[in-house]
């Protein structure tokens, strides 16, 4: 057994190379770096190494070690975390879900460590507020409607307790990035419906997830191999998550799977011609639904419920939200998502404050801190999001 154990670490090295230079060559066989994107070659290198983390954790799924997406949460919320002596951070639950509270003018303690940690205190820092962090359960061990649930059931609770946390009531803001985005806009459509609550004063939501139907979007065909989210790592995302099969892939990208009676309904938000042509490239494919496949929809339906697609809410909804500050990036899979969403929000006469960040990609906003992995555009949202959050 030593001398098994023995030369499987002799071998590790051989083995941790031959993955790296297969992720080299994934990427320069399948990435796309775009011209305007500033620092080029740190991008890559930033994708190298995600390609091989993922590629590791891949062969520790297929070996019932751990499953991928629990490896890749763990390798990117590993990092020291700086504490900060002008704020006090309280790890405590709503209930069963783990929330992080971030307050001004005290000292930390007993930190876990993730990804966001640096990102949220720096805005306690800066805006010199009270931030709840809510950690919502994730894949792999948990499908919708988890996280949505997560996340409102924690935003009642805090809003219940705003005295009790020294929170101004007419100056609550929620914010996210990303699927953050989404679960601010999913759960803040249900708490307009709660005239009992506090009322949420302006949402922040950066480069969001609006709905998960129109993959024709013109954004979508230009940066679907655009790290770090492309369109086959949203799409794995999106079907675990729902628990569909992976094998209707390709009938949710075609529009298989909208009945063209839905298709008529909800065309006037989802749209290409909803997106102005100044963000067309001369290479975006027309859009058009391929043939309708009854099977695959009833099988992927759920992706038209507006907990999913918070985009198909009711009008009365939309005409009840608070102002919006909006970021999305050029060089990212879901711009075209925050398009949509903007005009929807512009519609209904809903205040939208819009920051487009033409060398941004999805994600950036998290490398601010990072120094040599840290990007102009990176540090360009973070500033304006502080000057919003600041002049509410």
């Amino acid at each position: 057994m030593a001398v098994l154990w023995l030369l499987l670490l002799a071998g590790l090295p051989t083995f941790l190379l031959g993955l790296f230079v297969w992720a080299v060559a994934k990427h320069f066989l399948t990435a796309e770096v775009p011209s305007s994107l500033q620092h080029p070659i740190k991008f890559r290198v930033m994708h190298c190494m995600t390609l091989l983390m993922v590629g590791l954790g891949n062969i520790l799924e297929k070996l019932r070690i751990c499953p991928m997406l629990r490896f890749v949460q763990f390798i990117s919320d590993i990092g020291a975390i700086k504490k900060n002596p002008t704020l006090v951070v309280t790890n405590m639950h709503f209930g069963s879900i783990p929330v992080r509270l971030f307050q001004p003018k005290a000292v930390s303690s007993k930190l876990r460590r993730d990804m966001y940690h640096s990102l949220c205190s720096f805005l306690v820092q800066e805006t010199d507020s009270v931030l709840l962090s809510v950690g919502y359960r994730k894949l792999p061990d948990y499908h919708y409607p988890v996280i949505f649930k997560d996340c409102l059931n924690a935003a009642i609770q805090f809003l219940k307790g705003l005295e009790k946390y020294g929170v101004d009531p007419s100056r609550v803001i929620l914010c996210g990035e990303s699927i953050g985005g989404w679960a601010v806009a999913t759960t803040i459509q249900v708490l307009v419906s709660s005239p009992s609550l506090p009322q949420v004063r302006a949402q922040v939501l950066i480069t969001p997830i609006v709905q998960t139907i129109n993959f024709r979007l013109p954004s979508h065909q230009q940066n679907k191999n655009v790290p770090f989210l492309t369109r086959d790592i949203m799409l794995m995302c999106l079907c675990k998550y729902l628990a569909i099969d992976h094998s209707w892939k390709d009938a949710i990208l075609t529009g298989a799977v909208i009945p063209l009676d839905k298709w008529e309904k909800y065309r006037k938000w989802l749209s290409s011609d909803n997106i102005p042509r100044q963000f067309w490239s001369s290479d975006s494919e027309p859009e058009f639904l391929g043939c309708f496949n009854e099977v695959a929809y009833l099988e992927t339906k759920q992706i038209f419920d507006v907990h999913i697609s918070p985009i198909l809410a009711d009008d009365k909804i939309f005409a009840q939200l608070p102002e919006v500050f909006l970021v999305s990036c050029e060089n990212d899979i879901l711009r075209d998502d925050a398009l949509l969403y903007k005009k929807r929000l512009e519609d209904h006469g809903v205040p939208v404050t819009w920051y487009h960040v033409e060398d941004g990609f999805h994600g950036c906003i998290l490398l601010f801190d990072k120094k040599f992995f840290s990007f102009p555009c990176s540090m360009k949202i973070v500033n304006t999001v502080i000057s919003y959050i600041k002049n509410i």
